[in-house]
């Protein structure tokens, strides 16, 4: 890595990265984190391997099961396994899997969590996750958040930072750090005021790209065409990403005029849990690093489709070693569309021939809390 490192990034976290897809960018005086975020924590259990739906009156056996960290934890795990030095404002609840997740967080991803607070009697929200047939079912419980909002008044400075827009309410924290020069990156929620009102969504004017699905971008612009939507949606913002479900993503960059299409990596789903996340993180990514839009679009699409191979949210998104993985077996395969090569073939220049993992990513287990040996 190039310039001055912080010195609370790990060793660990070294490690996991193993590609920093900033290293030809970073000078002295940069700002310490290459992106900020802030959000809830959950502790997500996932089971999968279910035939159906569960249904009512009667008891359903999953073949899987996997714990790890979830919500906004998801986003950061993502951004800090592309290399990313990543910054995260959040509650932690002082039981046990307040305690987990943070050391999953911290330890395991080298996630700053300076800006972040344990609270205590507070009970970690907790999530319920089924999968079956491509989708999921989700059950979460928690209890009302801490009075203190986990967001401080000054968020520490970073190049670019992620946030998941609410309609009608601004958080001060989003123009404060877009007055810092960090980049916004945007996505939102279903709207279940049913008012689908640009105008609500006050905190876009501070952001630089926003990543609605298809039919969010849809409903906000009143467009059939979730292409068409994208367009419009650059009326208030300079980068629109719209994803395409199966299809895979569309994109439109008002300030260059570009448009760009990439369809979507067929794969064995085993969980989608988290997916929208990694493909925010590897659009950042890319973002970040100066790469043509096509190829932000193809970047995010990939580390999504490699994120529904593995169980659970945040641990199941993929660092560099699966991603030159994949690289060097499509290559491989006889018979390969040479124009769906070349759509990937920027990875040539970022991913070694060999990457060497002295140890692998941490994946969701069945069970929380087995004690290290010492």
């Amino acid at each position: 890595m190039t310039g001055e490192e912080p010195e609370h990034l790990t060793q660990a976290a070294r490690r996991q990265a193993q590609v920093d897809p900033l290293a030809a960018l970073r000078r002295p005086g940069d700002p310490p984190w290459d992106v900020y975020l802030t959000g809830t924590v959950f502790l997500d259990i996932v089971f999968t391997g279910l035939d159906s739906a569960p249904v009512r009156g009667t008891e359903s056996w999953a073949r899987g099961m996997g714990s790890s960290p979830g919500g906004v934890a998801n986003m950061a795990t993502a951004l800090a396994r592309l290399g990313l030095r990543t910054s995260l404002a959040a509650a932690f609840g002082d039981d046990h899997y307040g305690e987990y997740c943070w050391d999953a967080l911290s330890q395991g991803e080298g996630i700053d969590l300076t800006a972040s607070r344990t609270v205590p009697g507070w009970h970690s929200p907790v999530t319920v996750s089924m999968a079956y047939e491509g989708e999921r079912t989700m059950v979460s419980h928690g209890h009302e958040p801490p009075p203190e909002e986990p967001a401080p008044d000054c968020p520490p400075r970073a190049r670019a930072a992620v946030a998941s827009l609410t309609p009608g309410t601004r958080a001060s924290w989003i123009a404060q750090a877009a007055r810092e020069g960090a980049r916004i990156f945007a996505d939102v929620g279903w709207d279940d005021t049913g008012a689908w009102d640009l105008a609500g969504l006050a905190d876009l004017e501070h952001c630089e790209a926003f990543l609605p699905n298809a039919e969010e971008a849809k409903r906000y612009t009143g467009a059939d065409c979730p292409r068409l939507a994208a367009h419009a949606l650059t009326e208030y913002v300079p980068v629109a990403v719209v994803t395409l479900g199966s299809e895979g993503a569309y994109a439109v960059d008002r300030r260059t005029g570009e448009a760009a299409e990439v369809p979507a990596i067929a794969v064995e789903a085993l969980d989608p849990t988290g997916a929208g996340d990694v493909f925010v993180a590897g659009f950042v990514t890319g973002s970040l690093a100066g790469w043509p839009l096509a190829d932000r679009l193809a970047f995010a699409g990939l580390t999504a489709a490699l994120s529904v191979q593995e169980f659970g949210g945040s641990l199941s998104a993929p660092g560099w070693s699966e991603i030159g993985a994949w690289w060097r077996r499509v290559q491989s395969v006889p018979g390969q569309e040479p124009a769906a090569l070349r759509r990937y073939g920027f990875l040539d220049g970022l991913v070694p021939e060999e990457l060497d993992r002295p140890w692998p990513l941490r994946r969701a287990v069945p069970t929380i809390g087995f004690r290290r040996s010492s």
